[in-house]
This record gives C-alpha cells, sequence and structure tokens, in this order.
C-alpha cells in the first residue's frame, strides 16, 4: 500500500491566513482594505486558537494520563513556532499599514503622541464617553480571574505602584458599548484625519479610574488577551474506553481552559507571571509576546474616511435579467432554472423571492434550513409575514451553528412564538444545507420550487462572499429537495436519492464513483479530468483518491481558498495535480465539482467541504446542474480561477504562498472579471 505524503491540517490553515495577511502587505491593495485584512487575519487566528489548537492542545491532556500524544505535542510545537513567525509578519505589515494611512493623512496615535490639545479633547471624551463602562477588575485572593475573564476581550492590566507594593487591576476595553476607534476634531488641517484607539483612551483616563479609591504614586498598563477553547466536546473526542481511565478532575480542567495568552512585550517579567499564576497557564498553552494593542480584529471595522481611493470601489450588484421586475419569480423559475452568483449578483432577489411567496395565495408551504442569518433578516421578516398570511412554514434552525449559538436560539424562539414549526436538526449531525423549498397550489397539481446553494441566507454575508445559488422548479430535483427535509425529520427511514447527492448517506460515494470514472476513462486512454473548488481540502480518504486517480492519468486542477492536506506536484505520485489558491476581497466560498466525464461535463455546486466532518457528520446536499447554459457558466467561470496571474497562489509541499507566475500572459484578477463576466451575460 502506497503511503501517501499528508499536510497537517493545522499547519495548511496557518498558510491560509498567511494568504490573508499578504493582503495587507499588499501594496497594490488601498490602504484602508490592506487595515481590514490585518483584522481578518487577528479574528481567523483568534477562532484558531479557540477551536484547532485546543483540539490539539485537549488531546494532549487526555492521553497525558494514559501514555501521552507525543504527535499532538510535536504538532503543538510546529503551530507555536510558526504562529511566533507570524506575529512578527504581522508587526511589520501592521506598522507599514499606519505609516501609508498616515502618508494619506489618516493618522492613528498613541497618548504619546497626542497634542497638548487632544490631550485635553479625549479626557473629556473619557469622561463622558466611556468612564461609565469602565469596571476594574482588582487581583485579590478573593477573585478567580480565570473564571471572569472575557474570552478574546482585549484587557488593560493595570499596576498601582505605593512605594515597594503593587496593586494590579484588569479593565476590559469595552468594544462592545463603543467603537475601537475614536476620530479626534482636527486642529489645523481639516485634510488630516486624526484617529485614537479606545486603549488609548483609557489609558489617558487611567488616573481618574483609580483615584479616591487606592493609595499610589504610579499607575502603568499593558495589554493582554486570552483564548479559551470554544468546542469543548469530550465525548467526540475519544472512545468510550479512554474516557473511563480519565479522572474527573481533568475532564473538569477541559472545561474553557486558556489556550493563548498575548500580551505587550513590554510588560514586566513580574506582570507576566502574576498573569500565568491567576490565570492557571500551563507549559503547553501559547504564552506569546506581542505589540502594544490585541485584538486586532477590530480592524475589520476601520472606519471610512478620507479619500475613496482609499477603499475599493464600489462593485454594484448586479441584477439577473431573468428575475429583475418580474412581479412573480414563479413563473420564472418554472420556466427554466435561474442560477445566481453572490456577491455579483444581488441577494435581494432571494429576499424578494420569499416575500412574494409569503403572500402570494397559491402558496401552501415554505421548508427552509438557516445556519446564519443576519443580525436584521429579511428572511426572518418574510417567514413570520408566511406565518401570519396562514402558510405552513417548517424552519430547520442549527443552534450548533459555531459562534452564532446564542443567535439562532433567540431566532428559534422568536419564530416558535410566532407559529413557526420549529425543529433543531438531527443528533449529532449538524444540518449545513442551504435548502428552501416552495410549494404551491397551480390548478389541480402542487408544484414545488426549490433553492440549493453553497452559502448562508444572510444578507450580511452575502455581500462579502462569493456563493453560488440555484432556483429550480424541476421535479426530479424539487422531490428530492423534500426527501431532505423529510429525513431532517425522520432519519430512521429509507430514502432513494438519484440526483442530489447527500451528506451523511450517499455524497462520499457519489464523489468515489465519479472519480473513479475518471481514472477509467484515463485507463482507457481517453481524456479524464477533474476540476474542484472548496474551502477545505482536507479528508485523508478522499486525498488518497486524488492521489490515485493522478497516477491514473486524471488531470486534476483544484481552487482550495483554505485548508489542502493533499501535497501537489510530487513526480510519480500527484504531478498530475495543480492546487491554488485565492484570496482576494470577497471570501472565495462555493463549492465547485466539474467531472469532465469523456467530453460531456458534469456540473455541481455543493454546500459541502471535502473534510471527514461535512461528508460524514453533517447534513449536506450537492446538486447537479442540468441547465446547459448555467453548466457553461460555471465552467467559464472555474476557468477564470485558473487563469487568475494576480491574486492566486500556488499550493505546494513548503507551504510558501507564493504567487502564480504571470509569464506572458495578460494581468488577470479573477473576481474582477468574474464581475465583469456575470455583467456581460446578464446585459445580453
Amino acid at each position: 500500500m502506497v503511503n501517501y505524503p499528508m499536510n497537517d491540517k493545522e499547519l495548511s490553515w496557518l498558510a491560509f491566513n498567511h494568504r490573508v495577511l499578504q493582503e495587507a502587505m499588499d501594496k497594490s491593495n488601498p490602504p484602508i482594505e490592506r487595515a481590514r485584512f490585518l483584522g481578518i487575519y487577528s479574528n481567523n487566528l483568534d477562532e484558531f486558537y479557540r477551536v484547532r489548537v485546543a483540539d490539539v492542545r485537549r488531546r494532549i491532556l487526555l492521553h497525558q494520563e494514559v501514555g501521552g500524544d507525543p504527535e499532538a505535542r510535536r504538532l503543538l510545537g510546529l503551530i507555536q513556532k510558526r504562529t511566533v513567525e507570524l506575529n512578527a509578519e504581522f508587526e511589520l505589515a501592521h506598522l507599514e499599514v499606519i505609516r501609508t494611512l498616515a502618508r494619506h493623512n489618516i493618522f492613528l496615535e498613541n497618548e504619546d503622541q497626542l497634542s497638548d490639545g487632544h490631550k485635553e479633547w479625549l479626557r473629556r471624551y473619557f469622561h463622558s464617553k466611556i468612564r461609565k463602562f469602565i469596571c476594574p477588575i482588582v487581583v485579590s485572593g478573593r477573585v478567580d480571574l480565570g473564571d471572569v475573564l472575557a474570552d478574546d476581550a482585549t484587557y488593560l492590566v493595570a499596576e498601582l505602584r505605593n512605594g515597594e507594593e503593587f496593586t494590579y487591576a484588569l479593565i476590559e476595553v469595552p468594544t462592545d458599548h463603543h467603537p475601537r476607534f475614536i476620530e479626534l476634531p482636527a486642529e489645523t488641517s481639516r485634510r488630516k484625519k486624526p484617529l485614537v484607539l479606545l486603549d488609548n483612551a483609557i489609558r489617558v483616563g487611567l488616573t481618574e479610574v483609580f483615584e479616591g479609591y487606592f493609595e499610589f504614586q504610579e499607575v502603568q498598563a499593558w495589554s493582554m488577551k486570552l483564548t479559551r477553547d470554544a468546542e469543548y466536546d469530550l465525548a467526540g473526542e475519544i472512545d468510550d474506553s479512554l474516557m473511563d481511565r480519565l479522572s474527573s478532575g481533568l475532564k473538569q480542567r477541559l472545561t474553557a481552559e486558556p489556550t493563548r495568552l498575548v500580551h505587550d512585550r513590554e510588560m514586566p517579567e513580574r506582570v507576566v507571571e502574576m498573569l500565568k499564576r491567576e490565570l492557571g497557564i500551563t507549559r503547553i498553552d501559547a504564552i506569546i509576546p506581542g505589540g502594544r494593542y490585541h485584538n486586532m480584529k477590530d480592524f475589520l471595522s476601520f472606519p471610512s474616511i478620507g479619500r475613496s481611493s482609499l477603499q475599493n470601489a464600489e462593485l454594484p450588484p448586479v441584477a439577473s435579467k431573468a428575475l429583475d421586475n418580474q412581479r412573480n419569480y414563479f413563473s420564472v423559475i418554472k420556466e427554466k432554472d435561474v442560477l445566481l452568483h453572490y456577491p455579483y449578483h444581488d441577494f435581494y432577489h432571494f429576499t424578494e423571492w420569499l416575500r412574494q411567496a409569503a403572500h402570494d395565495p397559491a402558496v401552501e408551504s415554505i421548508r427552509i434550513s438557516l445556519y446564519r442569518v443576519a443580525s436584521s433578516s429579511l428572511v426572518i421578516k418574510a417567514l413570520l409575514d408566511a406565518t401570519a398570511n396562514g402558510k405552513d412554514v417548517f424552519v430547520v434552525v442549527e443552534l450548533q451553528a459555531r459562534f452564532d449559538e446564542e443567535a439562532n436560539i433567540r431566532w428559534s424562539k422568536l419564530l416558535t412564538d410566532a407559529g413557526v414549526r420549529v425543529t433543531f436538526g438531527i443528533m449529532n449531525l449538524k444540518v449545513h444545507s442551504k435548502l428552501c423549498l416552495i410549494t404551491r397550489k397551480e390548478g389541480n397539481q402542487r408544484v414545488r420550487y426549490a433553492h440549493i446553494g453553497t452559502g448562508n441566507f444572510n444578507e450580511k454575508t452575502a455581500r462579502i462572499y462569493t456563493d453560488f445559488s440555484l432556483l429550480t422548479a424541476r421535479p426530479e430535483i424539487t422531490s428530492e429537495v423534500r426527501q431532505v427535509f423529510s429525513f431532517i425529520k425522520a432519519p430512521y427511514r429509507n430514502y432513494t436519492f438519484r440526483h442530489l447527492w447527500i451528506s451523511p448517506t450517499t455524497q462520499r460515494g457519489e464523489v468515489y464513483r465519479r472519480i473513479d470514472r475518471e481514472i477509467e476513462n484515463a485507463e482507457s486512454g481517453k481524456r479524464a479530468q477533474l476540476t474542484l473548488k472548496v474551502n477545505n481540502l482536507a479528508d485523508d480518504d478522499l486525498v488518497t483518491k486524488l492521489y490515485e486517480a493522478s497516477r491514473a492519468g486524471v488531470k486534476i486542477r483544484a481552487c482550495v481558498r483554505g485548508m489542502c492536506t493533499l501535497v501537489p506536484n510530487i513526480p510519480g505520485m500527484s504531478d498530475r495535480i495543480d492546487v491554488i489558491s485565492i484570496v482576494d476581497r470577497f471570501l472565495e466560498h462555493p463549492r465547485v465539482m466539474i467531472f469532465h466525464n469523456n467530453g460531456e461535463p458534469e456540473v455541481f455546486i455543493s454546500s459541502a467541504d471535502w473534510m471527514t466532518r461535512n461528508l460524514d457528520n453533517r447534513v449536506e446536499v450537492t446538486t447537479p446542474i442540468y441547465e446547459p447554459d448555467l453548466k457553461r457558466v460555471i465552467i467559464d467561470l472555474m476557468d477564470l480561477q485558473f487563469k487568475d496571474t494576480t491574486k492566486a497562489r500556488i499550493i505546494d509541499e513548503d507551504q510558501l504562498n507564493n504567487y502564480v507566475t504571470r509569464g506572458n500572459r495578460r494581468k488577470l484578477r479573477a473576481q474582477i472579471s468574474t464581475y465583469n463576466y456575470i455583467k456581460q451575460i446578464e446585459s445580453a
């Protein structure tokens, strides 16, 4: 049996986040967009430590009583080493972005750089606008810092010196109540836009916080941030026999354990040691010295100030000529399938379809699966309106959508209170499919209309994530969408799917069958090719199948945004596999498969990544694209991805993220070319 190489998922993920950091370093990007990429990088890294590093750390803790897990320890060491390297790059990128903004008259100043006038203005601002949100946590024997500190919040660690005695207190930077960036009034030129971070406004007001309560001669403050395990799921990580062997004390320790402490490198060692002691930081946790500021994810909301050229030029969403200005979308969809590609198309088309369904007298029922929705959701409004109009509305809400659990519980209560039938899916299986099914009474028949997509029903993310949506009335498709909803309600029954691929029942097998067919064609001397686009390629069995296909002569092109455990271009093993990754102004999110099929290509879009969890542990749906014109659109758009000479990086064994070389080809940026392609076909 061939031993195929596999990249570590976690190191591959760090390589992806390095691609995000490259966008912050790319001087061809407008300065404010570069600042926002710093925020994306930081937000990604926070989630990485809360979930993936927490998982590796958990493996170490779970096995240390029964012999240890040397592989997990090796991996954690590599993660920490690479994170420190990336952190150094991040700080250089941050410094360069701040300097670039300054050259464009946007000045992000600390409290020591402020003029006397701005300091006095900021003191008054702190007193009237910020102080009411400040309540220091004084470090004492009565306080367990590990219990009271919020996950991923930025804190200022204040040290009050009174002679030779020190008192410590932690102040949470209240970004939930106040913007991180404060625009200062112009003093000299209106062209100059001075900004100060909320952290520094608190530093200016530090004395006011503590005066009258403590005796001190000097007060200083340094920033820190604590990241915890966000996915405590002991039962899902180990088998029952190992579970029985673990001590109850160890099981308890795993709950919301810290995974990373980041602190200002200027923080004195005595303060660092105090934090480690009070927080219970262990040897396997990451203690990372960094810059003066943390929670750089707030740079995601860097203010839109200065000239318009400092940000990306707007790309207004394109209207679908099939749907635009149609009072009844159902008549259009019944006539012909409609494909939408967000954010190039307007997500309004989907919410308008739901709005029409909510008041259409012919509509009897609406079925929809919700994973993440916008905070102010027209989707939810349409469902409530439909219920008010007497429609039968059935909603599958996924309560385990990571970091959206509270919002989904709130939506569930709102829907239930309004009379919507709400279910929470299947035990131990997340419902990740992007389905909507609307049934109309047309004459003596019930006609069904379906949406099958690659992205969430979320107006906000539809403006920044690229995704496909198929709207269809094909009975062979809509009848199977109906079966998926039945499967979610009653998974113990038998269902037959001939068109849709469903995780966890048929999806993996259907993918294998298509790859095997390409292998057979290659071995018969026919052209054989697979074009793949996914967020993550990290299932060992599928990666092995791709190695086998390459060795048999199948040409494989893959565009993988995030993790890729497959190692391309190894002679005799994966030399027919090319993998690229595109990181640009929009987040690449569709899952697409194109099988050459001896010249009669089969095209599929899917909610499922090629990861074990998506294939075996979630409800996911893949649909074929049958309409020839729509197949051609997707094939053309995938070709544009592989022609990118601006934002495409090469995925290889070294994970260096080198850009695709342009050679003598013309400069092409896939996302801009995609926008122009969509505009052209919709205006034809």
